[in-house]
């Protein structure tokens, strides 16, 4: 009895995760080469998405944290997709260059082309940074385009960080989102960002240094953002 009382009980929540998930039309599943900060940048999309009414029960974001490199990536988001059954939905691997081979880092972006010529209603998408998300970070509050080490991202944010009074910069900061969103100028970062692809148009992501798409998710999801916050985010819109 005991056993087919578990086993009820499991169905049961599958059919009402399976019931949750149907009601939303928007969903997003977010797999990050580092377990803290990414994962907790993209949260605080989360967070704020699910605080508002307008959208929180039509959007879906579930974040992965795969303590996996470039090609490992999108290898673990295809198994999850495969594993849980997912039918429809945005699919986006975020990762780094860093010091991984430049075959694997565009080899992300090819194997995701070749997965999105099977089913239109899932589509894979390449966030990546090279060589770090540091460097998208920075761009909140100038337009770098030296091909520095990461090390010297870091220590950009440190110094600005401490001259605007927040403290020090951390990988796993917990208020990553706020502090960029509410000090930084994600407007302007994304501009930028655009802006450095654009120059490198026809070139590889290894090629494109520094550089990143993280961006297209950003935008991607700041328009299911309340009001207020989603002004901070999109052009067109007066920053409070």
């Amino acid at each position: 009895m005991a056993k087919r009382g578990r086993k009820e009980k499991d169905n049961w929540k599958k059919k009402r995760r399976q019931e949750y998930l149907e009601k939303k039309e928007f969903r997003y599943y977010i797999f990050c080469e580092g377990q803290a900060t990414e994962p907790k940048y993209f949260q605080g999309f989360k967070r704020y998405i699910e605080d508002n009414p307008i959208y929180r029960d039509m959007v879906l974001i579930e974040i992965e944290g795969c303590q996996a490199e470039t090609m490992r990536v999108i290898g673990k988001a295809e198994e999850y997709v495969q594993k849980n059954k997912i039918t429809k939905g945005q699919i986006w691997c975020v990762y780094d260059k860093d010091s991984f081979p430049s075959s694997d880092v565009n080899g992300v972006v090819q194997r995701a082309e070749v997965l999105n010529q099977k089913d239109s209603n899932i589509q894979y998408h390449a966030a990546w940074s090279n060589e770090c998300i540091e460097f998208w970070f920075m761009l909140h509050f100038a337009y770098y385009t030296s091909n520095n080490h990461r090390s010297e991202y870091k220590k950009f944010l440190n110094e600005k960080f401490q001259e605007l009074g927040i403290g020090k910069y951390e990988k796993n900061m917990e208020d990553i989102f706020e502090v960029l969103m509410n000090s930084g100028n994600p407007k302007l970062a994304i501009r930028y960002a655009k802006r450095i692809i654009q120059n490198g148009k026809g070139k590889t992501p290894a090629e494109i240094a520094p550089g990143t798409k993280v961006y297209e998710l950003v935008e991607e999801l700041a328009k299911y953002l309340p009001e207020e916050e989603r002004s901070k985010f999109i052009a067109g819109q007066n920053r409070r």
